[in-house]
């Protein structure tokens, strides 16, 4: 990047945008760094309240200025969005795209095919820290661009970074989806729990706090969660009475057929808003 401390415009300033400014602010990044950009103005007088940012309803002269344009616009969006830019990023800025189902040769043609373009895919526990990101680079960004954006990523949790850009897709089955698959399993179990003469107060605070416990035990062990599910199912017992009719049932080629739907439907969206 030209400057040390880089410029980075946020066009669009919704809870991704929100969660990303947060947890750059709480890390290494300062707020004299940061513009929001949005055309109403609820949403930025937010993030300038709570993270002392600079705000703009000119998204052309934010990115004018900015060494890195982070579009965190909605999909449906984008399109017209970044047409507008285009005119405004003849300094060529790092692009860092938070739009599911954009392709990289769809932002290319609507921004500009020589500019260096990182597409990410963020997932929503990035609002509370915990997120799990994946991200491509196309052939313009350089080390210290992917640098960047790793470090502004990773202020709201993992980032893991894709070879083949058609991996988003994978990335969107397993992480950007992923938290649905288990808010619906917590749902099941919270009602499983009801059903068996629990409160519902109790059956969803015993429900949160295992789905944290096992998420933190698996990330925290030294061994794979293949080898931590067989530690707490004993021959005969209660969990292994569990496990059985999970398999019986089919729960892997149920979760499979559903990641394969998920990373299906990314593909034909892509299509459809890339075009």
């Amino acid at each position: 990047m030209k400057n040390s401390k880089p410029q980075i415009a946020f066009i669009g300033s919704g809870n991704m945008s929100g969660a990303v400014i947060g947890g750059m602010v709480s890390s290494t990044f300062s707020s004299n760094q940061i513009t929001a950009c949005a055309p109403s103005a609820k949403n930025i007088q937010l993030l300038a309240e709570k993270f002392s940012v600079s705000t703009s309803h000119d998204n052309g002269t934010s990115a004018a200025n900015a060494d890195v344009v982070v579009l965190g616009i909605k999909p449906q969006m984008l399109k017209e969005v970044a047409l507008e830019l285009r005119e405004h990023l003849s300094h060529k800025p790092l692009i860092i795209s938070l739009a599911a189902g954009i392709p990289m040769a769809s932002l290319s043609r609507w921004l500009g095919d020589d500019l260096a373009i990182i597409r990410s895919m963020p997932n929503t526990p990035s609002l509370v820290g915990a997120g799990a990101c994946g991200l491509f680079a196309n052939s313009h960004c350089n080390d210290s661009q992917r640098q960047l954006a790793e470090q502004m990523l990773s202020a709201v949790g993992i980032c893991q970074w894709l070879e083949r850009e058609e991996l988003i897709d994978s990335v969107i089955a397993v992480s950007g989806s992923g938290p649905a698959y288990f808010f619906l399993a917590m749902e099941a179990m919270i009602d499983a729990g009801v059903a068996q003469g629990l409160s519902r107060e109790a059956a969803t605070e015993l429900t949160l706090q295992t789905a944290f416990g096992a998420a933190k035990l698996a990330q925290s062990s030294d061994v794979d969660v293949v080898e931590l599910r067989r530690r707490v199912t004993s021959p005969g017992g209660t969990t292994a009475q569990a496990i059985a009719h999970f398999e019986e049932h089919g729960i892997r080629q149920l979760f499979s057929g559903a990641m394969d739907a998920c990373s299906n439907r990314a593909k034909v969206m892509a299509e459809e808003l890339g075009s």
